[in-house]
């Protein structure tokens, strides 16, 4: 029975294709019949070049003068080009960064930085040659590959790409204060500066032990964190006081509005609007609404874990962290750190 897809007729070669075995065989066959490059080149549709570089690369070198000239091998030509794949290769990217290299594990380990913050800090200070650089990208897919002196487990941001949850944020069962709904919406518009997010960061969840109050300012993304003695709103309103005898009467310039959940520690928290600030809680169960704060106090716990007491860490240890997330250069901020674009607000202020 005849098999009507068949065919017999070999395709045509591409122009600009690396030559085949079954080329190489034509142009052994051609030249002993006496074709010429050219003619040789038209019947397989390349370059008369490639056809002498080929030849080239398939004729023995000569060792004396007598006897007959050595000829082109199809099969010599094929292990040679073999041979040259092999070294073909585009040299790894790492192999011409050590330095960069060298640097970015340091400021991992020590500062606490991401892959993203070294790479953009390292290009807006130009710290390095770019040519002896890598892009985020680069690194991350080096760190899975396990081709960095670094494991997953300390770079934290790898671990925690979640996937986005349906939001539906619930009504308050308890009345603090003014609902989220009712925040200017200049505040989420992250275009003025003053508009602050609040959490507590918890070590141990039994018992009643020390806990940590941070606030972050979602402009600039300064970040405080404060040891407070126990999750109590009493503990809560006293480390508040002292932050505002801190600013003094600059301090509803720079706090102009704060939203925190509804936790119980935050029950007399909308007595600091007597200090001309706003106050603002987000829905129950909505994190997302404080969104933010939760990324830093994620960030935090590189120097503070889960399950692990506050009670170990002193309250040099927790202001130390939070300068160390200050000083860590940002992507979102044109890689400009916290610090810096928090210190020209406070400029702004007091120039007033």
């Amino acid at each position: 029975m005849d098999c009507q897809d068949y065919i017999t007729v070999a395709p045509e070669r591409k122009r600009g294709q690396h030559l085949q075995r079954e080329d190489r065989g034509a142009i052994q066959c051609l030249k002993r019949e006496g074709y010429s490059n050219r003619a040789i080149s038209q019947k397989l549709n390349c370059s008369p070049s490639t056809i002498a570089n080929e030849l080239k690369r398939g004729t023995p070198c000569r060792k004396s003068k007598k006897g007959r000239a050595p000829g082109y091998s199809a099969k010599r030509g094929e292990t040679v080009y073999k041979a040259n794949r092999k070294h073909a290769k585009r040299r790894h990217k790492l192999a011409h960064c050590t330095r960069f290299m060298t640097w970015t594990v340091e400021k991992v380990r020590t500062e606490k930085w991401s892959l993203d913050a070294c790479v953009g800090h390292a290009r807006l200070h130009k710290l390095f040659p770019e040519d002896q650089m890598v892009c985020t990208r680069t690194l991350y897919n080096e760190l899975w590959a396990g081709n960095l002196p670094l494991s997953v487990t300390e770079v934290p941001e790898a671990l925690k790409r979640k996937q986005a949850k349906e939001k539906h944020p619930r009504m308050n069962k308890k009345v603090y204060g003014k609902s989220i709904d009712e925040r200017p919406e200049i505040a989420a518009l992250r275009v003025e500066e003053g508009h602050w997010e609040g959490d507590t960061v918890v070590g141990k969840r039994d018992g009643k032990e020390s806990v940590v109050l941070s606030l972050v300012e979602k402009v600039t993304e300064a970040y405080l964190a404060f040891r407070i003695p126990s999750k109590t709103s009493e503990a809560v309103t006293a480390a508040m006081k002292n932050l505002r005898a801190e600013y003094g009467d600059k301090f509803p310039q720079v706090f102009k509005t704060i939203t925190v959940d509804n936790g119980s520690e935050f029950a007399d928290f909308a007595q600091t609007e007597t200090w001309g600030s706003k106050v603002y809680f987000a829905h129950p169960y909505s994190s997302w609404e404080r969104a933010q704060n939760e990324r830093h106090n994620g960030l935090f716990r590189a120097f503070a874990p889960k399950g692990v007491s506050m009670e170990q860490f002193s309250d040099e240890y927790i202001l130390m962290a939070a300068d160390k997330l200050n000083g860590r250069p940002r992507k979102k901020l044109g890689y400009y750190t916290p610090e810096e674009l928090f210190d020209k607000f406070l400029d702004r202020v007091y120039q007033l």
